[in-house]
């Protein structure tokens, strides 16, 4: 199995950006380890604080991968165009969240991009994106 994950705006600050709210882990110690346990697929990693190159990467996993695992960080309250391109592909996407977004600001509490997506995972820490590739390879 082939999987893509894409993380969005500022999330290439984890560990650093605001640990009492993402942890302390940074994102590429996180991706060893699930590379690591799940050595027999393909994990692929995609971050972009652009969000016309988070589209282009979602357009480009049609065909070339089975599963998307897409947390769009800040785009995910506010993107039309993110949800317009998971719309548009075949290629399944996995909304995930490390906090539960449902719990912070009430501007938060709104995903643009989740009547696309095929599910939502949020509020497991890190564990988000391990559980939707377990969705994936389950």
């Amino acid at each position: 199995m082939k999987i893509l994950i894409i993380n969005g705006a500022n999330l290439n600050l984890l560990g650093r950006r605001q640990p009492e709210i993402y942890g302390r882990e940074s994102f590429e110690d996180y991706l060893g380890a699930l590379r690591a346990r799940y050595s027999e697929h393909t994990i692929d990693y995609y971050q972009s604080n652009i969000e016309g190159e988070l589209v282009n990467a979602i357009q480009t996993a049609e065909g070339n991968y089975d599963g998307v695992v897409l947390n769009a960080g800040g785009y995910t309250h506010t993107s039309v165009v993110l949800r317009d391109a998971i719309a548009a592909v075949t290629t399944p996407v996995v909304e995930v969240h490390i906090s539960s977004i449902l719990s912070r600001e009430e501007f938060r509490h709104q995903s643009m991009i989740a009547p696309a997506a095929c599910g939502t995972i949020m509020g497991f820490g890190m564990e988000s994106y391990r559980l939707a590739i377990e969705y994936f390879i389950g």
